[in-house]
């Protein structure tokens, strides 16, 4: 059973959830990539005003939500969207077809094998 949280350490995750969806810097940002709860790096990654370099080292993250939110990103950069396709056709998971369906609406074609044709 997993250990109960206190009411002052779901207050400090409420307020860096609110941090998350309210960040508009990139410093702002800066806590937020460490954060040790998946769901409020999730939520920073979702933000909108989160910056292509922000987005770039969210695309690292360890959980394929927050790469599946970068994926999803109206500002994520085409070489971000690129890093997060696996050549490994066994390796491909919902990061790899997120990536692969924004870029297709951008007009990148996939060959055979899966990768794009650049």
């Amino acid at each position: 059973m997993a250990k109960r949280k206190t009411p002052e350490e779901r207050a400090d995750e409420d307020r860096r959830y609110v941090l998350a969806q309210g960040a508009h810097t990139d410093d702002e940002f800066e806590a937020l990539l460490v954060d040790p709860n998946q769901s409020i790096r999730n939520a920073a990654a979702l933000n909108p005003d989160a910056s292509p370099a922000v987005l770039a080292r969210f695309a690292a993250d360890k959980f394929w939500s927050v790469r599946v939110a970068v994926a999803e990103h109206a500002n994520t950069s085409r070489e971000t969207l690129l890093s997060l396709l696996e050549p490994k056709p066994g390796r491909r998971g919902v990061v790899h077809h997120a990536a692969r369906e924004r870029l297709e609406r951008e007009g990148v074609a996939f060959g055979e094998d899966g990768m794009p044709q650049i």
